[in-house]
């Protein structure tokens, strides 16, 4: 049984045939990549210290302990199925809020803290979800804040995320919470430095 291509080149000379099979084979498979990168899973760079130790950036960045910056791949249908979880680790776009208070915005790597209803606290850097401690054993002590303060009620829709390295991550606790249809997927694993590699 021929395959459609077959059946459409028969008449040409066998070389041409062969090109056109490769053609429409290296066609078929670019479409292919590009539509898992577009709708199933994307790599992302992590470029800052705001997640370490958890996940790495390269020295000699500020406050960075890799000598690669970890890349991770976001499950880009996890959130079109189901809902986040407090603890999954995000792939987002910004808030407009965190161009103006990080001076930088785009696309940024937190950990889901609060969800829609709850109020979240610090006590000496110590988080609080409705007042009850929550436990982060991904919180280096070294990099851990000592701020006190309560944040409004997360509205409908909305989540509050926070950088693993809490004295030096630009968050929800300046710029304000942020929309589901922003977020792009939680983190599926590490793929790169090939000593990181890890599922999440």
């Amino acid at each position: 049984m021929r395959n459609p291509v077959d059946r459409l080149t028969r008449s040409l000379p066998h070389p041409v045939r062969i090109a056109v099979d490769w053609i429409v084979t290296l066609a078929v498979a670019v479409a292919v990549v590009l539509t898992v990168k577009v709708e199933v899973a994307n790599p992302y760079r992590i470029p800052s210290c705001s997640m370490e130790p958890t996940l790495r950036c390269a020295r000699p960045g500020a406050g960075c302990d890799g000598t690669f910056s970890d890349r991770v791949i976001a499950n880009r249908l996890a959130y079109r199925f189901g809902d986040p979880h407090r603890g999954d680790i995000v792939v987002f776009k910004a808030p407009p809020a965190a161009a103006q208070r990080c001076t930088e915005g785009g696309t940024f790597v937190k950990r889901l803290i609060g969800l829609p209803g709850e109020v979240v606290s610090e006590r000496d850097g110590i988080v609080y979800v409705d007042g009850r401690k929550l436990d982060e054993p991904y919180v280096d002590l070294a990099r851990r804040d000592h701020l006190t303060q309560t944040w409004p009620r997360i509205p409908q829709g909305q989540y509050f995320m926070m950088g693993d390295n809490r004295v030096d991550s630009c968050d929800s606790r300046q710029w304000g919470t942020v929309p589901r249809g922003n977020l792009v997927g939680p983190v599926l694993f590490t793929y790169w430095p090939l000593d990181r590699i890890s599922f999440r």
